[in-house]
């Protein structure tokens, strides 16, 4: 290999799966290359549904002893959860997952404290059940003495160095995006010790060095750093999508659906709180103002009411349902816990009226109607709440590989949607690696590479608009 070029470890957890992925940086040149996959299976136990962290954490040291040698290592996952450690560092139970359901009356305990209103103007966090505030404040925090969230977790356990990201810790609505600091306020008045949390970290800052007993069991030689990356995975798949210019909307397509803009300052307005947009926190100022929808877990979790299917086969026969016959609001929290997905869509669209999908096929094509028509009303909106136009949208993620929903996704939206690339978490990782490195230059640098090394694909909308804005209406009851 030149020395020119360097070898970045990115971990990569996702809802369902989790990857060791490793990047190759060079001047000119950006090579991702799969060194490990594993499952991230959920526990039922009796107190409700937990992280199998152990597991996770085995994942990623076999995923880095299949990496090889590399030059660093970058940790992302999801949002919101936590580890608790007491006070000799020892972790306190596995963490608890995010659908679980302790969370469902918490909010109001918290609203008659901080009114929503207030809450929005403060931390610019959308509402969902899940965040970590509620979850504090559901939790019993048997003694702990410090919280790390998931990646921090997993990076502690590596190097023995405690740390917050920046743009993870954004998404536990105790963070000011306008200060992008710690809101002491809101914790004081919510009974949250900020002394839990460890100092906060900006993506590119060093997070320690592997353990001499991690660089036995995974064959590296050291010293190997640890480099703190865009940390909540949907931080580093924007910082990895192929845009010029700033005229673009993004789709961070996975188990979710993550539909916005990247803006230089948030938008904390009460009509974007009704709206319920989210303001977190990005790369070198930026913030990620976007709206959460359900995603392909609706399709996840039918496939695997019916057995697991051929998708391909699937898909095929989605294609050929007629469009738009029925749609359900893809950011309902209805659809929020697992089971029984094909017949709670039955049900939603029975209770609006509209015809009952039965076959797969026809649920598949619910579901992928009703995706792109959230994805329209989500770029819509974020346009006119942020007075921030657009003219393209990018779909990044796991979403890439599925043409008909990008298809769709352009129809409705009435704009062209360049996909991919589809491993856009692992590759913004990289990104940030090798810029700390002194590889890349800058956001703009790594994405212009981006866009020299990676395959997209461009949709141009296709078909009338007016059937998608009559489905909208139709959905909104209009």
């Amino acid at each position: 290999m030149s020395a020119s070029v360097k070898s970045y470890a990115a971990v990569d957890l996702g809802a369902s799966s989790g990857r060791v992925m490793v990047g190759r940086v060079g001047p000119d040149s950006l090579e991702l290359a799969e060194a490990h996959r594993f499952v991230n299976r959920p526990v039922r136990v009796p107190e409700g549904l937990r992280w199998d962290i152990l597991s996770l954490y085995g994942g990623v040291l076999d995923g880095l002893k299949a990496a090889g040698q590399v030059d660093s290592v970058g940790i992302d996952s999801w949002a919101v959860d936590y580890g608790l450690l007491d006070a000799d560092g020892a972790l306190l139970g596995n963490p608890v997952h995010y659908r679980d359901s302790r969370t469902e009356e918490v909010a109001q305990k918290v609203w008659a404290t901080v009114p929503a209103p207030e809450l929005y103007a403060a931390t610019g966090l959308q509402y969902a059940p899940f965040n970590t505030l509620y979850q504090l404040v559901a939790d019993r925090l048997m003694g702990a003495q410090r919280l790390l969230l998931i990646p921090d977790l997993l990076t502690y356990w590596l190097t023995g160095e405690q740390g917050t990201e920046l743009t993870n810790a954004s998404t536990t609505q105790l963070i000011d995006p306008r200060t992008r600091a710690w809101s002491y306020d809101i914790a004081e008045r919510v009974g949250i010790d900020l002394e839990l949390f460890a100092p906060l970290r900006q993506p590119g800052d060093p997070a320690g060095l592997l353990r001499p007993e991690v660089l036995e069991e995974t064959g590296l030689r050291g010293p190997v750093p640890v480099t703190a990356v865009g940390s909540h995975d949907t931080a580093s798949a924007v910082a990895a999508v192929p845009a010029s210019g700033e005229r673009f909307a993004y789709i961070c397509t996975g188990t979710w659906s993550l539909a916005g803009l990247e803006l230089d300052a948030p938008v904390l307005t009460e009509e974007s709180r009704a709206a319920n947009f989210t303001n977190e926190l990005g790369l070198d100022g930026t913030v990620r103002y976007l709206r959460n929808i359900m995603g392909l877990w609706l399709l996840q979790e039918c496939v695997r009411a019916w057995g697991d299917p051929d998708l391909g086969e699937l898909l095929l026969d989605a294609a050929k349902v007629p469009a738009l016959r029925s749609v359900v609001d893809a950011g309902d929290a209805v659809f929020l816990a697992p089971g029984r997905m094909p017949e709670r869509i039955a049900e939603a669209c029975r209770a609006s009226g509209q015809p009952v999908p039965v076959s797969p096929a026809e649920v598949t094509r619910c579901i992928l109607d009703s995706l792109a028509l959230a994805h329209r009303k989500a770029v819509d909106e974020a346009q006119r709440l942020a007075g921030h136009p657009v003219d393209v949208v990018h779909v990044v993620g796991g979403g890439t590989r599925n043409a008909l929903l990008c298809q769709l996704t352009a129809d409705a939206c009435g704009l062209p949607v360049v996909a991919g690339p589809t491993e856009a978490a692992a590759l913004g990782n990289v990104l940030v690696q090798a810029r700390a490195h002194g590889l890349v230059r800058d956001l703009a640098g790594g994405r212009e590479l981006l866009t020299r090394t990676q395959p997209l694909t461009r949709y141009e909308p296709q078909g009338d608009s007016a059937r998608w804005r009559e489905a909208q209406a139709r959905l909104a009851g209009d």
